[in-house]
């Protein structure tokens, strides 16, 4: 089983025994609850159910709470499945950071930073128009398509809009280190979302 909830801490940088800096990511990885475990036989595909991150009550609904308790599990604010990781695992049962070891390789999936409403230069990396001369055109789009032909705007082209605050899964990243005590896995570079947000790592084969 290599696969669990976490949180971002933050980032810093930890010494190799060579002496070189090393930029990594702190992630509070579990303990995870197994809640659910999907089985081809009975569900058409094979998967574990992971819970993690202790709420009060009051802050799941009832439906939620009810699925919980089956598993003897406390309340819980985040479940997620992974496909294909389930093993030996049962219902009840709880995974912890042991699951990874250093120079591993996972994959971390978070959503992002949102940016709320941008422009083209900063959302696509738009080039500017010209500053100087009496232009009105600075950070402008542009034009978008021709008139008569084909009298339409095509699809996929690039505007403003909503920047961030969507699903980023960052690949390749090395476990550095492995902190049992305190739930800590050190990863080598940055991981998708602000400090706070739930990730979730799984191996990269």
């Amino acid at each position: 089983m290599a696969a669990l909830l976490g949180t971002k801490l933050g980032m810093t940088q930890v010494f190799t025994e060579e002496g070189r800096v090393e930029r990594v990511s702190v992630v509070e990885a579990g303990p995870c609850h197994v809640t659910g475990v999907r089985t081809m036989d009975r569900d058409g595909y094979e998967a574990v159910q992971l819970a993690f991150g202790q709420v009060k009550e009051k802050h799941l609904q009832k439906a939620r709470l009810g699925h919980l308790k089956k598993a003897d599990a406390p309340p819980l604010k985040h479940l997620a499945e992974f496909r294909d990781e389930a093993g030996e695992l049962q219902v009840g049962e709880t995974v912890t950071v042991g699951a990874f070891e250093p120079g591993d390789r996972v994959k971390v999936a978070g959503k992002s930073k949102g940016k709320g409403f941008q422009g083209t230069v900063k959302r696509h990396n738009f080039s500017r128009g010209p500053v100087s001369h009496g232009s009105h055109n600075v950070r402008a789009p542009g034009s978008i398509g021709a008139s008569a032909t084909p009298s339409r705007v095509f699809k996929g082209m690039r505007g403003p809009g909503q920047m961030g605050a969507k699903r980023v899964t960052q690949r390749g990243l090395e476990v550095v280190r492995v902190d049992p005590d305190r739930n800590l896995l050190l990863l080598r570079g940055s991981v998708p979302g602000p400090a706070g947000g739930a990730v979730e790592i799984r191996s990269d084969r």
